[in-house]
């Protein structure tokens, strides 16, 4: 015990130095390096109904959780965040996937935000910062918010995709998993997020059901077998934890009912009340109204339509984590599932769509994991997305930033005792005092 409380003053004292100090922590290496790997949209299910024996395998060498729910509101770049952040989306602020700004009224799309640094720097420091200020390198390839800096730092090395870009390119993606492969053995990189837009593209074009998006399940699979192959070429079988994940589901959309929620066939109800909106976007959306007619326009919408659900900011339910942020205007709605939200005109053409109630079941996501921490041939039950951040920060042997995941919900999936560096050795006393100092500092 002399011992032991010796090394907790000792690190202690040396965490508060760094913290305090500002200064970056010493060069580490992690035992293991760490690929962190997203398919966008891809449905917890969507292996069930199509032949996918590399991710069976997967499921076989390592760890599969039934299903994972994803934050609300579940869309890709607030998703995304909460990944590499372990935050509610209310609390990383990155709340959609639209740059806006209610005074200026100006709406940026979904790839003109990616590259809006004031959109992610806003107070969360993303996984990739944290890790470079404790002595590690890092990777992002096309992972939402990996391009832009954060307190002025950047991801050690990354890429954007452009704004044509094509999601479906199987060539693409192997050359893609190269390029990393190299950045894992040439430059030395400790931690890498990739991610692929399919089958989201392809499942909101067809819809979640089609033999399309079955096919695209298909090239995703063989991506995987791909990247497992590479992975061993590359002599990192035994040193990289590797964890394919996505960032929600997806559902057939009801384009022909009879009872659509469009804004423009509310009796009573006029835009020229409403000062900004964010419409149009799927099933959820935001409504600014003007000076002295939020009242007025909450009574008319709050019963308007059985399958629209609209709440005053401060109403909105709890459990979704999603409205105590500034960035969140004062009415908040979601519609039922199916169901798109039409604002001034019908817009909305896509056969599936996300964004709707995480608690639904077609918005659930995959977690595989595999590699020397992981055990093999487990399969845990369902967790939320937001305890992702803390295994990772665990697996690279880095302190996290204050985050809303536990690290108790993720652990049973590695090996006893098995970690990287200060953070997993340490006795668990000393892990907590340590990250209670970062998180006071």
């Amino acid at each position: 015990m002399g011992c032991q409380g010796a090394l907790l003053s000792s690190v202690v004292l040396l965490t508060l130095f760094f913290l305090v100090a500002g200064g970056p922590f010493p060069k580490q290496h992690p035992k293991n390096k760490l690929l962190l790997v997203s398919f966008d949209g891809f449905r917890w299910n969507y292996d069930q109904d199509v032949d996918t024996p590399n991710l069976d395998s997967m499921v076989q060498d390592g760890v599969k959780a039934r299903y994972m729910t994803p934050a609300f509101v579940t869309m890709t770049s607030p998703c995304h965040f909460t990944l590499v952040t372990g935050k509610y989306i209310e609390n990383h602020g990155v709340v959609h996937n639209m740059y806006y700004n209610t005074t200026s009224k100006v709406k940026l799309p979904y790839h003109a935000t990616l590259g809006i640094e004031r959109w992610w720097d806003n107070g969360s420091l993303p996984i990739w910062i944290t890790a470079q200020r404790q002595g590690l390198k890092t990777g992002s390839f096309f992972y939402p918010g990996g391009n832009v800096s954060y307190q002025g730092e950047s991801v050690t090395v990354s890429r954007k995709e452009g704004i044509f870009h094509k999601y479906d390119d199987e060539k693409e993606w192997r050359q893609n998993i190269d390029t990393v492969m190299k950045w894992f053995t040439e430059d030395d990189l400790d931690l890498v997020t990739l991610y692929f837009g399919e089958p989201d593209s392809t499942g909101h074009k067809y819809g979640p059901e089609s033999q399309q998006r079955k096919n695209m399940v298909l090239q995703v699979d063989r991506t995987v077998g791909y990247l497992r192959e590479s992975i061993e070429k590359n002599n990192l079988k035994d040193s990289l934890n590797l964890i394919i994940t996505s960032d929600h589901g997806m559902t057939t959309v009801q384009k022909n009912a009879s009872d659509l929620v469009e804004f423009h066939n509310i009796t009573n109800f006029t835009f020229q009340d409403i000062e900004f909106e964010l419409l149009d976007y799927g099933p959820n959306g935001m409504l600014l109204p003007k000076e002295g007619k939020l009242e007025k326009v909450y009574e008319i919408l709050k019963n308007a339509h059985p399958k629209l659900h609209v709440f005053k900011k401060e109403s909105f339910p709890e459990r979704f984590h999603y409205a105590k942020n500034d960035r969140i205007v004062p009415l908040v709605m979601y519609s039922d599932p199916g169901y798109v939200i039409h604002g001034r005109i019908n817009v909305q053409f896509n056969n599936g769509e996300h964004g709707f109630d995480n608690e639904g079941m077609d918005m659930k996501t995959i977690f595989r994991a595999v590699g020397p921490n992981f055990k093999r041939g487990l399969e845990v039950e369902p967790f939320e997305s937001v305890h992702v951040y803390e295994l990772l920060c665990k697996l690279l042997g880095i302190i996290p930033e204050a985050n809303d995941g536990n690290l108790a919900v993720t652990l049973p999936m590695l090996h006893s005792g098995s970690s990287c560096l200060l953070y997993g050795k340490l006795p668990l006393g000393l892990i907590i005092a340590m990250t209670l100092l970062r998180k006071i500092f």
